[in-house]
């Protein structure tokens, strides 16, 4: 009996190293985007990261795009435009804060879809998620302000934005009719390919082109943009697609919930941020809080209920790859959108 005890345990640990290995990804690509990038070079850099990604995912993808619809090639379409306003606001957000600010910031994404829901539903949330809510703000309040009373920087705006349009994003997700029993890989195909589209058209306009910022990298700027393309992106999209089949929603959900914590760990002794007494008070309760508001988040309403009520919300479902046990994590149908 101990045995087999021991054996799940030993199993159960090694479905769970890839999924956090994700979230130490996802916490040190604010760190890699300031390896790679200036406010000059944000878009051009973009443009290749995510040119390296689409042909690799595109290869697996390309059965289930020959079977798209139109109107799931319009709908994907347009949630891309959305995701690239995203990762803009994400990536010049990163270029202009510090990384562990970065990262802190953008996990508020996890309180405010909740809180989006809880609006477009009608349907007041916990109190217990309201007051987590609340510490979240206080958190960011300390951690931008350094305990003081200095605003936020562009930077910190800048990624508070992104958390918002990001929690926009997985709520508009959930309502697009045309995507919501789309094929996840080929659905977030389209979606990365458009926004590709969209950075390589605004790149001219803005800096450099990709092409002449390819060349300026250096061996390390090479290996913090393939950092960024195979270990942030492709390999955090199919570690969750494995994931959510291999174990539960809420397990997934929680270790991806560390992310916000390697941010500020790498931030720290990578990055060499410094964060004053009250400031790293601030940041400990962000990640309490997103913690707190993740566990207490009101569930969502499930699809039967919709289609009967059409004005209420159903799973969230972020990227057009995952419908979210509770509007924040993983659930079912696959992954979340990796950050910047």
């Amino acid at each position: 009996m101990r045995a087999s005890l021991s054996m799940s345990s030993s199993s159960s640990a090694l479905r769970d190293l890839p999924v956090l290995l994700v979230a130490v990804v996802w916490g040190s690509s604010f760190l890699a985007v300031q390896r790679v990038a200036e406010p000059g070079t944000a878009v051009a850099m973009l443009v290749l990261r995510f040119g390296l990604v689409l042909p690799l995912l595109g290869m697996v993808a390309w059965p289930a795009l020959r079977r798209l619809s139109r109107a799931e090639w319009l709908g994907g379409g347009a949630l891309g435009l959305v995701l690239s306003g995203i990762f803009l606001l994400e990536t010049y957000g990163a270029v202009h804060t510090s990384a562990t600010n970065a990262g802190l910031i953008i996990s508020l994404a996890m309180v405010l879809t909740p809180l989006g829901e809880s609006v477009l539903s009608r349907t007041a949330p916990p109190r217990a998620f309201l007051a987590a809510a609340a510490l979240a703000v206080l958190g960011v309040a300390l951690l931008t302000g350094d305990g003081g009373l200095r605003p936020p920087s562009l930077g910190d705006l800048l990624v508070l934005g992104a958390a918002l349009v990001r929690s926009a994003f997985v709520l508009a997700t959930a309502r697009v009719r045309a995507v919501r029993e789309t094929d996840m890989l080929a659905l977030t195909w389209v979606q990365l390919a458009v926004a590709t589209a969209v950075f390589a058209a605004v790149a001219p306009a803005v800096g450099p082109s990709p092409w002449a910022v390819a060349r300026s990298y250096g061996p390390g700027q090479w290996a913090w943009l393939l950092h960024l393309s195979l270990l942030c992106t492709l390999f955090a999209f199919f570690v969750q697609m494995w994931a959510v089949r291999a174990t539960s929603p809420s397990r997934v959900s929680l270790l991806l919930g560390t992310e916000p914590l390697w941010a500020a760990v790498f931030g720290i002794t990578i990055a060499g941020n410094r964060m004053g007494p009250l400031a790293l008070v601030g940041g400990a309760l962000v990640v309490v809080a997103t913690e707190w508001g993740r566990r207490t988040a009101p569930a969502p309403v499930r699809r039967g209920e919709t289609e009967a009520a059409e004005s209420e919300i159903v799973e969230s479902e972020a990227a057009g790859s995952v419908v979210a046990e509770s509007a924040t994590g993983v659930g079912e149908r696959g992954p979340e959108p990796a950050p910047v």
